[in-house]
């Protein structure tokens, strides 16, 4: 069994995730029909990313690392280790992401159905600083290629 493939990150062809630090994207598929993005992130180990609420469902599942949660207060909710597959719904509910110990790797299938909003970035007020929704991520999809070329 020890012979088994491993996941190679640096295949990924990895993008700084805008607005977001500690955090890079790959994106792998934009659904215009269906209204779904599958993508890639990437955490930094022990470290947070930005304060944001999820506006839409959207579905996970751990490849590497740990992949931490945390409360408006930063204090730690959730720890989900390489293997595990959740299934998120919208929520009001402001959180944290990030790594454990090493970097958090995630695939996450982000599923407005619409081209409406999918999260919402936060200040420390928990007021709404930016709203990105289905046709952000084609432009961010589009910018990260026209960077490639």
């Amino acid at each position: 069994m020890n012979n088994l493939p491993s996941f190679d990150e640096s295949k990924i062809n990895w993008n700084p995730m805008p607005n977001v630090e500690h955090a890079w994207i790959s994106i792998l598929d934009i659904d215009d029909t269906a209204k779904v993005v599958d993508i890639l992130l990437k955490f930094s180990a022990n470290e947070k990313i930005v304060l944001h609420r999820h506006s839409s469902v959207f579905n996970t599942f751990v490849i590497k690392g740990e992949h931490r949660l945390y409360d408006l207060d930063g204090e730690l909710t959730e720890v989900r280790p390489v293997g595990t597959y959740k299934v998120g719904l919208p929520s009001m509910e402001p959180h944290r992401e990030g790594g454990g110990e090493e970097d958090v790797i995630i695939l996450f299938s982000l599923r407005p159905y619409s081209n409406g909003l999918i999260y919402e970035i936060l200040n420390e007020n928990n007021e709404v600083e930016l709203a990105v929704g289905f046709d952000d991520f084609k432009e961010m999809k589009e910018m990260f290629e026209s960077e490639e070329s």
